[in-house]
């Protein structure tokens, strides 16, 4: 679908150089919005390494003290409007809920612009991981109010959408994810790589790929995998791609037979994935799981927990699934991948027949479609109080072409 005529202003408090499943998703956005004839703005936080861009204007920032590889902003919403006057936007899609989401959120309003948000990081997941489900009751009415303050809210996920509905959100659509079989498959896999993680012809290498954060589950598999090294000395290899808030403490206690390949890009990411003979992916806190079907599309098979997002695509028939957060039955279900040759050919045959299923093309043709349903229909009515007097509409931009 073409996106001729569409002017998206994104605002979103990760993106590129930031690392991550959100900022790679809305990398992808903006270049199909464009090879697609549109054009994009990016409002965002400044990081270290950015690139100036003349599409992006980046607020200072300061690093999350809870998490330093993210930054929080409080960017000015005037002057916000006066950089969208400029670019005359035909829609404001606001990716996150607080600092430069909130300022998008502002802006659209004020200048009377459509205005949708799309909801990435399972909260619920999150504040149960970290014992504050006692913030539920402001957490949620608050995010509804951010969320129904748009004519749609994208969620990447039918469980995500499944829950938010139960939650009372209105609006919700479905932007799920795809994958680049061209970059992820398995023709990338590299003896050189092996060589890297410190395997041979024999050796069984299970990969982990994300953040090491204690939310992604990962020292569960650092125990898990150090059940399987230790009853399989010298035979099982376990190697972790990315970086994060808690890579020190699982440098420290990975077992022997762990290696740390920190943060990949590129064709080496791409090795990586292909080089390994299993996937272990232990979050239970995944709004989609682009890693499990970039492993998939891989040649992969994939161990995954049994419930969530990450099921609609590791599931059965696709992974083999494990229940709850017990290591032992992460360790016994890579024991099975490393006893069984024939399941495990299974499970990477149809793992790649899924990810094929998910081309990002038709993933962009259906946001595209939904962008123009919601810039054509009526602005959501809101209660008196959600709009303050100071963000009240003051009018569309003046027209520009396209």
């Amino acid at each position: 679908m073409s996106a001729r005529g569409l002017r998206l202003a994104l605002f979103t408090d990760t993106f590129a150089p930031q690392v991550n499943g959100v900022s790679r998703t809305l990398e992808r956005l903006v270049a199909a919005v464009e090879s697609r004839g549109g054009a994009v703005h990016v409002e965002t936080v400044d990081a270290p390494g950015a690139v100036a861009d003349p599409r992006v204007h980046r607020a200072g920032s300061v690093p999350f003290w809870a998490y330093p590889q993210l930054r929080i902003a409080a960017p000015s919403a005037r002057a916000a409007v006066e950089r969208l006057r400029r670019f005359a936007p035909t829609l404001v899609h606001a990716t996150t809920p607080f600092g430069v989401g909130l300022t998008g959120r502002r802006a659209a309003l004020r200048m009377g612009v459509p205005f949708v948000t799309s909801y990435h990081t399972s909260f619920s997941a999150y504040l149960a991981h970290y014992g504050l489900s006692a913030l539920d009751g402001v957490a949620w009415p608050y995010l509804r109010w951010f969320h129904d303050s748009g004519r749609r809210t994208f969620v990447p996920s039918r469980a995500v959408r499944d829950e938010l509905a139960r939650r009372g959100f209105r609006g919700l659509r479905l932007w799920s994810r795809g994958v680049d079989a061209a970059r992820f498959s398995p023709v990338h896999r590299s003896r050189a790589m092996r060589a890297r993680m410190g395997a041979h012809d024999g050796t069984f290498v299970v990969a982990y790929v994300g953040r090491l954060a204690p939310e992604k589950g990962v020292h569960r598999a650092l125990e898990a995998m150090r059940l399987v090294l230790a009853r399989h000395p010298g035979a099982v290899r376990f190697v972790l791609a990315g970086d994060g808030p808690d890579e020190a403490r699982c440098r420290a206690e990975a077992p022997e037979g762990t290696w740390f390949a920190g943060a990949l890009h590129g064709e080496a990411l791409s090795q990586f994935y292909a080089s390994a003979d299993a996937f272990l992916f232990p979050s239970r806190t995944e709004t989609f799981g682009n890693v499990v079907l970039e492993a998939m599309a891989s040649g992969l098979p994939v161990v995954a927990p049994d419930t969530g997002a990450t099921l609609e695509c590791a599931h059965e028939g696709t992974a083999l699934t494990f229940p709850g957060d017990d290591p032992h039955a992460m360790a016994g279900r890579i024991e099975w991948l490393l006893r069984d040759h024939r399941l495990r050919h299974q499970l990477r045959m149809a793992g790649i027949a899924a990810a094929e299923a998910r081309a990002w093309d038709g993933v962009w043709d259906r946001l595209l479609a939904d962008y123009r349903e919601a810039i054509a229909q009526p602005a959501p009515a809101a209660p008196a109080a959600d709009v303050p007097v100071d963000e009240a509409p003051v009018g569309p931009p003046p027209a520009r072409a396209a």
